[in-house]
């Protein structure tokens, strides 16, 4: 069994529901400039998702209630997030100890409060790794479940068997994400690569609305992007 298929075999046994391998060098210098030189030296990466809790989802038009709130970032974001981070400490462990370079980074970590971003794109990997397209609402839509997965990453140097076949973008004319959004962050329009995010997203504007429902007492939970897309519903 090759290092890539053993990988996989651990992910699966871990519970992740969406696997997949990308070669990183067509996104170079915009993984450089978000993440700097020690992220952009990875030539490979390894997208780990996990499908959300369908009913949890289901329930976020009724995020006012706390009780709701509360369940949601419990389980969407907490429990699945750990899920993810030991998933992928475990496998890094695994591809560093046969001798390869390995660099997890975490899921859902913004670390640049300026530009509302994390070290490196979650949705960027498991696109060129063929897992999805991006969406107008800037998530990665999968065929199978839409938005509704979350995601972490390890980059590695570690020659593995790659798959840069991507989805075509599949969301048509639907606009279900941009209307619904309650402080209208997306522009509608659709992903082309090398255009800058604030194209199609104002992450200052979620960023405000999450700001606001803390200092009111509220979860930061919005998810209405999520929610609505088709594609998961």
């Amino acid at each position: 069994m090759d290092l890539s298929q053993k990988i996989q075999n651990m992910a699966k046994e871990q519970g992740i529901t969406h696997f997949g391998v990308a070669n990183l060098s067509v996104a170079h210098n915009f993984i450089l400039e978000q993440g700097g030189s020690v992220v952009a030296e990875f030539p490979n990466s390894v997208s780990l998702g996990i499908r959300l809790p369908q009913a949890i989802v289901d329930q976020l038009p009724r995020r006012a209630d706390r009780a709701v709130a509360l369940s949601y970032r419990h389980h969407a974001y907490g429990v699945i997030n750990q899920r993810l981070d030991f998933a992928a400490s475990l496998i890094s462990s695994y591809i560093q100890e046969r001798g390869h370079k390995v660099l997890p980074i975490p899921a859902s970590v913004t670390v640049d409060d300026e530009r509302i971003c994390g070290l490196f794109s979650h949705k960027l990997a498991a696109h060129l790794a063929g897992l999805g397209w991006i969406g107008k609402s800037c998530l990665l839509i999968t065929p199978t479940d839409g938005p509704r997965v979350r995601w972490a990453t390890i980059l590695t140097d570690a020659p593995l068997n790659t798959n840069n076949k991507v989805v075509e973008e599949q969301c048509g004319d639907c606009r279900e994400c941009v209307d619904i959004c309650p402080v209208r962050a997306f522009t509608g329009k659709v992903f082309k690569e090398g255009d800058p995010r604030e194209v199609r997203y104002n992450a200052r504007k979620c960023d405000d609305y999450f700001r606001a429902a803390e200092m009111s007492g509220s979860p930061r939970v919005c998810g209405m992007c999520l929610y609505v897309c088709p594609h998961g519903r």
